[in-house]
């Protein structure tokens, strides 16, 4: 008699656009092996239950990745699916991240009235994100508008848009595609104009290291080209020691023999602003990440340390929260 065909479970959190997330990871693990049996198991996370919180004040790190780890090791899940720009950069003992899937758009967008552009804001504009980021990075150019804390899920920042609390928000581009919420975005910012975080549209796949059923089938799913970005951009933040809430943008294109790596650190308040670009022939994730070295060094030999140690000043457009779904 044949043995049961197991079942693979995957751990997510429970939010519209995790869950997305994770039923494109178990649609994709199903084309490669329909007969395999999934289960997908839901782990609140600390982030999930604080939303109206700043991750600073929580005093942790991976405030959405921690409890699904968690889940992973005590053997609650098989696989777990983040969103790569919410995962440390530092890997978890016994886990390994064994696929990221073909990255999204991992540009960020304006979302506001129609025609709306950052440069057609009206002066004094209420802007919503919750990005340390994102916020330096608009007031760096329109240090005219106020910049506001803009907290909870895609659908909920929405809704406090249209209920009239902002006049704008920015939020990631790929999370509004993936819940087919494009039609909002007023516009798109080019990488010159706004830099996204490092990993940003990206979708995570973790497994247990001892594990080799989920291990191969996770694996499966991997994107060259896309973790060979992430590398660099991800290297980029652990480099500068800097938190994933912190206000650093990366951003690589790579084309299978040439990398095109940006990166961004300013002050929260949008002044001083570093960058730096890099563009160099590059065959391999490892060479990728040399590249970012280089570029996280040269910036590090400027003084952004200093940047990174301030805190923004409290306050109308005082200090915002995690990084924007």
């Amino acid at each position: 008699m044949a043995a049961e065909a197991r079942t693979l479970r995957i751990g997510t959190r429970g939010s519209a656009l995790a869950l997305w997330q994770a039923d494109e990871v178990g649609r994709r693990l199903l084309n490669n092996e329909p007969e395999l049996r999934l289960e997908r198991v839901v782990v609140p996370t600390l982030g999930d239950r604080a939303l109206d919180a700043r991750p600073a004040d929580l005093g942790e790190v991976g405030v959405f990745t921690k409890e699904l780890e968690q889940a992973l090791l005590r053997g609650e899940a098989d696989v777990a699916v983040h969103s790569l720009k919410d995962l440390p950069t530092r890997e978890t003992d016994g886990l390994e991240v064994v696929a990221i899937l073909e990255r999204e758009d991992p540009r960020d967008a304006l979302v506001g009235p129609p025609g709306l552009t950052l440069a057609t804001l009206p002066r004094g504009a209420r802007v919503g994100t919750s990005s340390l980021r994102r916020r330096a990075q608009v007031l760096h150019r329109r240090p005219d508008v106020r910049v506001l804390d803009l907290r909870g899920n895609v659908p909920s920042r929405l809704d406090k848009l249209r209920r009239g609390e902002f006049d704008a928000v920015v939020m990631a581009l790929a999370g509004l595609k993936r819940l087919g919420l494009q039609d909002a975005v007023t516009h798109v910012f080019d990488p010159d104009e706004l830099l996204s975080a490092p990993g940003q549209g990206a979708v995570a796949v973790q497994v247990r290291r001892d594990d080799p059923f989920a291990r191969s089938r996770a694996a499966r799913l991997d994107h060259l080209a896309t973790r060979v970005v992430v590398a660099a951009e991800r290297t980029v933040l652990a480099r500068l020691e800097a938190g994933c809430h912190a206000p650093v943008g990366a951003l690589a294109q790579w084309d299978g023999a040439f990398i095109d790596l940006r990166a961004v650190v300013a002050h929260p308040d949008g002044n001083p602003v570093e960058r730096r670009r890099d563009r160099r022939a590059v065959a391999s994730e490892t060479e990728a990440r040399a590249c970012a070295v280089a570029i996280a060094d040269d910036l590090l030999a400027s003084g952004v340390a200093r940047l990174l140690a301030r805190q923004p000043r409290a306050g109308a457009q005082g200090p915002t929260t995690a990084e924007g779904r």
